[in-house]
């Protein structure tokens, strides 16, 4: 399992980067490539709060604890199965 982070809805607050105890995320600036394929109301969240935005950063660290889940004030993260190449 990993997270994976709905960017359109993550405010980038920051919870998921503080209750994680295995470095998984990060909180940065979204790129305008990052930000292409939002709808208007995801465009302007994503200004208002300066784009930034929660990325993770290392996946296999993660052991799927559920506790970025939990915090995440935007419902934007959710666990998924990692499928190996």
């Amino acid at each position: 399992m990993q997270p994976v982070i709905h960017l359109g809805k993550c405010e980038g607050a920051g919870d998921c980067q503080e209750v994680c105890p295995y470095n998984v995320f990060e909180i940065r600036k979204a790129t305008e490539e990052e930000r292409t394929g939002f709808n208007f109301k995801e465009r302007l969240k994503s200004f208002v709060h300066g784009h930034k935005k929660a990325f993770v950063v290392n996946p296999d660290q993660c052991h799927a604890c559920g506790l970025c889940v939990k915090a995440c004030p935007e419902k934007a993260i959710k666990l998924e199965r990692y499928l190996a190449d």
